[in-house]
Parts: structure tokens; C-alpha cells; sequence
């Protein structure tokens, strides 16, 4: 006789190569329980999904004041219900009455469109940007006054939204003050919705964001000191090519010799093929380099000392049409520190992406001595005419000779060391030339001296 609460299932399945067979006995009972405990898991996880959500969504949105009033409710009510006191009641319900009348003014953070304008995105240090914020209310009803919280670097700017009924945009100004070197971020804009008292907030926040970038400040250098010396762009050189402006001389052909530079009638004379030979002619190539240790410096305003005299020099070279090379130390990771040397170059190809290059720049702890950074941009450079190596006052006239010694012989190098308690002077130093200056006026002048010498 079978048994009504035990039923028998059997699953069978072939193929070619064999029999398999599965049977599986259930209870309807047992099916029931394991039904209900799987829902009562899925139920258990979402209840904890949910309970997650709300913990977020309140920890956004109360603030610290909303903490305290609710925990004045909850005792308030309690106490006041348990003990039959009406003060403690009393106390709890207009605590209550008061998160209530804050909950109204949360709506509406969505219902804006924000649109923010600069009017510059390139500017030099210490002058103000102006822009300009579109915030239109796009929602099918009118929405309560407000703020819209924007980020500049690391400060903010609020300002105060009106209400404003549906359709309706309103334009306000947006004036941010003086600000460092650097590239700035500005945004995203943030809608704020906040009740007067300060109990709960919302924010909605936008993905619009404006890179500012903040060049250094730079003066202008005579064009004819670019250089300190002679330009020397297309004088002859010692070294013998077979294509060049200079002719020097006439000589027999040798196997791989560019039939172009054959001389007839120096061939219809001797019998046999001759060439032409030319001297190289000079190539006038310019580096600037940069130190960015911290400890080269003795404080911040002296490093952006040194960043502004070398943009000065750069952005002139650059306007002259110079063979630029501008490099700089760059960060060391602490795992290969000592085995690893590295260098950025900035990009040279133009005034503004040069400029661009110096707002990036920053001031590194872990990163090669000037010693190491004028050797390694030897060799990324080549054959140079004339290098500018600028540094801090805490490089010592010892370590900055031992520095342009990674140069060649033929180049002329130039050392700025930037002290903004040294007063200006020029000091020549076997075949190297040392310009000291206190601030970056004295740039132009020193140069100017320089080049009359």
C-alpha cells in the first residue's frame, strides 16, 4: 500500500555509450519546509538589502542637529509614555512636529539643471575668474529656494538659489577669487536642499567639471638673451658631412657617396669620380632644467620662484622658434628608489601647452638630485648649445658646478639659483655663469647684463 505523504520520482536519461538513472524520494512535507526556508532567506536578504539602503539614505541626509532631535523624539515619547510624564511627551511630539514641517523642504534637489560657464580656462596666477551659473528649474512644480555648492580646488562657492516656479531659469555670476599655480577643478555643481533649521539635507550632484588652469607667472626676457652668447644657428662646425650649407671641399668618391653630390667637372678634370664635402652647420638647441626636489627649496613661494623664471625662459625660447627641451624630476616610487632614475619633458611645441606643463608641475620629496636630473637630460637630449639649470638656495655652489659638468664642453650653461633673500647679482665662475635672484624682475635685468658682458 503507498504511502499518500512519500512520493517517488525516478529521472532517467540514455546515450549511445550508456544507461544512467537517477532516483530521487521527497516528502511533500519536506518540500514544504525547504519552500519555506528558502523564502525566508530571500526574504532575510532582502530586508537586509532594504535596512542598508535606509541606514545610507539617512546618514546622507540627517545631519548631525536631525541626530540629536531624533533621539530627543524617541526618549521624549518613551519616557514620557512609560512614566505618564507630559513634559517628556510633549518634548518627544514637537520634536516629532518638528522633523515633519523639515521633511517638505528635501523635494526638489532633482528638478534643477545646472549649466556652469568660465569665462577663461587659462589664466596666471592671482588673478580672478569670472563665470557664470544657468540653473533652470525643469520639474512640474514650483521649487523651494535652495543652494548650489561649487567646487573650486580645494574651496567652495554657495550660492543662493531663489524660488523658482516651472520653466523658469535664472543666471548668477560666479566670481572666484585669486588662486595658486596649479590645475584647478572646478565642479561638479551640487544642489543642496536644507530646512532653516539645519535638521536634514539632500544633495544632488551634477558631471559637469571645468579643468582651470592656473600658468605661472611670467616677465619678458630681451630675445637676444635667450641665449647669453652668440647665436650660433648655421655657423660651420669642425664635423665633415656629405650634405650641408658650408661646402669644404672636393674628394675622390667612395662607395655609398650620393651620386647627387658628384662635381663633373672636378670628375672631367682628375679622370675619376669626385664628391663634394661640407662642414656641419650648428644646430642652436636649448635646455631648460628644472629642479623639483622639496629639499632644494627653502620654502613654497621659492619653488614657484624657480617654476616662473623658467616658464619666462621657456615661453621666450619658444616665441624665438629655439629648439626646446624643458625636463624635470620625476616621482621615484619608494620600492626601486636608487635603482631607478626618470625625467618629464614637458611638451615645447607651443606657448600655451608649455604653460600648461609648468601648472602640473608640483614639488617632489622622492625624486633625483639636480646632479642626476642634468645627466639623465643630457642623454635624452643630445648636442646642446646652451642649457639653463634652475634651482633653489638650498643647492650649494659646489653641487651646482658638479651639475654642469653632465654637460658638454662646447655648451654654455647657466645656472639661476632663485633665494628670495639674496639680493640680484651676476657671477661668473670659470665657464659657468650664476645668476642670483630675489624676485622674478630681476630675471630680465640680469640677462640684459649678461648679454652686454
Amino acid at each position: 500500500m503507498t504511502d499518500p505523504s512519500r512520493s517517488l520520482t525516478r529521472t532517467a536519461s540514455s546515450s549511445t555509450e550508456g544507461l544512467t538513472a537517477r532516483t530521487t524520494v521527497t516528502t511533500a512535507r519536506r518540500g514544504r519546509l525547504v519552500r519555506a526556508a528558502v523564502a525566508a532567506v530571500a526574504a532575510t536578504h532582502r530586508a537586509r538589502v532594504a535596512l542598508m539602503a535606509v541606514v545610507a539614505w539617512l546618514a546622507q541626509t540627517v545631519t548631525p542637529a536631525g541626530w540629536l532631535i531624533i533621539a530627543a523624539a524617541t526618549v521624549g515619547v518613551g519616557v514620557g509614555w512609560a512614566l505618564g510624564w507630559i513634559e517628556w511627551l510633549l518634548a518627544g511630539m514637537a520634536s516629532l512636529m518638528l522633523l515633519a514641517l523639515s521633511a517638505p523642504f528635501l523635494f526638489g534637489a532633482r528638478g534643477y539643471d545646472v549649466t556652469v560657464r568660465l569665462q577663461h580656462e587659462r589664466v596666471v596666477v592671482g588673478d580672478m575668474v569670472e563665470g557664470e551659473i544657468d540653473i533652470r528649474n525643469i520639474g512640474t512644480r514650483t521649487a523651494l529656494p535652495g543652494r548650489i555648492d561649487l567646487p573650486v580646488g580645494d574651496g567652495l562657492v554657495e550660492l543662493g538659489v531663489p524660488l523658482l516656479r516651472p520653466g523658469h531659469e535664472l543666471s548668477q555670476p560666479v566670481m572666484i577669487p585669486a588662486l595658486r599655480r596649479g590645475v584647478i577643478m572646478v565642479g561638479p555643481a551640487t544642489a543642496v536642499r536644507t530646512d532653516p533649521v539645519g535638521l536634514l539635507r539632500r544633495e544632488h550632484e551634477w558631471d559637469d567639471v571645468h579643468e582651470l588652469y592656473v600658468h605661472p607667472r611670467t616677465v619678458a626676457v630681451p630675445s637676444t638673451s635667450a641665449g647669453l652668447i652668440r647665436d650660433l644657428e648655421g655657423n660651420p662646425s669642425r664635423r665633415l658631412v656629405d650634405s650641408d650649407m658650408s661646402f669644404h671641399a672636393i674628394r675622390a668618391y667612395a662607395p655609398g657617396d650620393s651620386r647627387r653630390q658628384i662635381h663633373w667637372k672636378s670628375t672631367a678634370k682628375t679622370g675619376q669620380l669626385m664628391v663634394r664635402q661640407f662642414e656641419e652647420s650648428l644646430r642652436s638647441r636649448l635646455a631648460i632644467v628644472l629642479s623639483v626636489a622639496e629639499g632644494e627649496y627653502a620654502t613654497d613661494d621659492e619653488f614657484e620662484l624657480a617654476v616662473s623664471a623658467a616658464a619666462s625662459l621657456g615661453t621666450q625660447a619658444v616665441r624665438d622658434g629655439r629648439d626646446l627641451a624643458v625636463a624635470t624630476g620625476a616621482e621615484i616610487p619608494r620600492v626601486v628608489r636608487g635603482r631607478m632614475r626618470s625625467i618629464e619633458r614637458l611638451t615645447a611645441t607651443a606657448p600655451r601647452a608649455l604653460l600648461d606643463g609648468f601648472s602640473r608641475l608640483r614639488a617632489l620629496e622622492h625624486t633625483m638630485p639636480l646632479e642626476e636630473v642634468c645627466r639623465l637630460t643630457v642623454e635624452a637630449s643630445g648636442a646642446l648649445s646652451l642649457a639653463f639649470v634652475v634651482c633653489g638656495s638650498q643647492v650649494s655652489l659646489t653641487r651646482i658646478r658638479q651639475s654642469t659638468l653632465a654637460f658638454a664642453s662646447e655648451t654654455a650653461v647657466v645656472a639661476i639659483i632663485c633665494d628670495e633673500r639674496a639680493h640680484p647679482r651676476l657671477q661668473p665662475i670659470g665657464g659657468l655663469t650664476v645668476l642670483t635672484i630675489g624676485m622674478l624682475e630681476d630675471l630680465a635685468g640680469l640677462m640684459l647684463r649678461g648679454v652686454q658682458t
